[in-house]
């Protein structure tokens, strides 16, 4: 049986939706990250698969929680952090106003709370057999499309995630996030979190937290959720 034919999906707390709780998740050794604990086993499938088609499927990164989000979101805000327009090009955050802030750092980096890493179902992937072993990743759509060293891997995602009940929420250009071909997720518990992951939760979540620009996120939080969180490939 495939890893899609899954018993009814878990119910999130709104603590385990924002990345403030780490009751959903467990260690999985074998993956050297963290997952949800009804994700572990279909991932272990998925990269079993891949390895028989010659692909070293490795996770990257996979839970990330409410803290190390809003690292990464100040970090960024500050300017500590490299920061990126559409097309990949660097911005120096000093010269921009805080609304531009903002919106550069939600093209690559998902704002705390509203991050899919912190249901524990999504996680990145690279294909280690085809680099060396100090190859260093920087998770760029040139590296997964041509020429790239991971081009065959987003291939063999794309003919195979299915069959074990995963799909690839940022694959396209939607308007909002930039596509992500290494991001994979696993549909029977992303669909419910998202389902779940309301408005009002993200809300709290955001008004609790300690982050740069949050008064101006409040403002245009029905937006960003509708534009960064909503705005996906269906599963």
């Amino acid at each position: 049986m495939s890893a899609s034919a899954v018993h009814s999906p878990a119910s999130f707390t709104s603590l385990e939706l924002t990345g403030r709780a780490t009751t959903h998740v467990r260690e999985a050794p074998a993956l050297g990250t963290r997952l949800h604990a009804e994700a572990i086993g279909p991932v272990l499938e998925l990269r079993e698969a891949a390895r028989a088609d010659g692909i070293d499927l490795v996770v990257v990164s996979g839970f990330r929680d409410f803290v190390r989000q809003s690292a990464i979101w100040n970090g960024k805000f500050r300017g500590e952090r490299p920061l990126l327009d559409r097309q990949g090009r660097p911005l120096d955050a000093a010269a921009l106003d805080e609304a531009a802030r903002v919106e550069a750092i939600l093209l690559w980096s998902a704002l705390p709370g509203a991050s899919r890493h912190h249901w524990g179902t999504d996680f990145d992937v690279i294909d280690r057999a085809a680099v060396p072993d100090d190859y260093r990743p920087q998770l760029t759509v040139e590296e997964f499309t041509g020429s790239g060293p991971f081009a065959r891997l987003n291939d063999w995602l794309a003919v195979h995630l299915k069959r074990f009940g995963f799909f690839r929420p940022y694959i396209t250009d939607r308007g909002g996030v930039h596509p992500e071909p290494w991001h994979v997720s696993y549909a029977p518990l992303a669909t419910r979190a998202l389902e779940q992951l309301s408005l009002d939760v993200l809300h709290e979540a955001v008004e609790q937290g300690d982050l740069l620009g949050r008064d101006h996120i409040l403002a245009r939080l029905p937006e960003i959720h509708a534009r960064y969180v909503m705005a996906i490939d269906p599963a």
